[in-house]
């Protein structure tokens, strides 16, 4: 059998469908994991990185951390935490935040100073605060940028969120960890289906978030 065929019969099969183990209870448990760690990541890295890209200070050292925390290993640190922390979503919700925390970081700085200055420096012209400045003035333009940075996060998350299969949580690792495990390669393939499926479910909500959200001109300017 090929692996279409094993996802065929895990989809078509079923058991699962209800349950505690089922596709619906699964995936809404990996939704939870990945909303969680990405409103704590957004939280942390959105003001930090507005500010610095508004002040310009500090640049060197959020690169210096950005790239300190992407070089961590998620599943090292899962196990880490694990071994501080024991059982529970703490020590998944972690390594998931330091995971998304980089690229909204990063890409949130980017979209903040490479904004052209015209606009702002007729704005502090105009005697507007530096507060009103960057969220009536930069945040708009900057916003295609920074959902981008955010996009990226999520799918990050969507991706690795398997791992809290491997500290006795749900979500739809527990297919593929449990698959390997019985050496039931349907609910690996399924498994891993369902989270490409979440990922380019990602992309859909991203787009229309941005539909809504960005302002048509911006849109114009970064399409002309």
């Amino acid at each position: 059998m090929n692996v279409l065929n094993f996802m065929q019969n895990f989809f078509t099969d079923g058991s699962h469908w209800h349950g505690y183990d089922g596709i619906p209870q699964r995936v809404w448990e990996h939704v939870q994991y990945t909303a969680a760690a990405l409103a704590i990541a957004a939280a942390i890295g959105l003001p930090v990185g507005l500010v610095t890209g508004h002040t310009g200070r500090g640049g060197n050292a959020l690169a210096f951390v950005a790239s300190g925390a992407r070089a961590l290993p998620t599943f090292g640190l899962l196990v880490l935490m694990f071994v501080w922390l024991g059982l529970g979503i703490v020590p998944v919700m972690i390594p998931l935040v330091v995971l998304a925390i980089p690229p909204i970081l990063i890409t949130t700085y980017e979209a903040i100073r490479t904004l052209d200055p015209s606009p702002v420096d007729a704005a502090r012209g105009m005697g507007m605060s530096e507060g009103k400045i960057l969220f009536q003035v930069e945040l708009p333009a900057a916003l295609p940028l920074i959902l981008s940075g955010l996009r990226s996060a999520t799918i990050q998350i969507v991706s690795t969120a398997t791992i809290a299969a491997y500290v006795a949580l749900g979500g739809v690792g527990r297919y593929i960890l449990d698959g390997l495990y019985q050496r039931n390669f349907e609910k690996t393939a399924g498994g891993a289906a369902l989270i490409a499926i979440l990922a380019l479910l990602v992309l859909v909500v991203f787009w229309a978030v941005a539909r809504v959200a960005v302002s048509p001109g911006v849109r114009r300017r970064r399409t002309a």
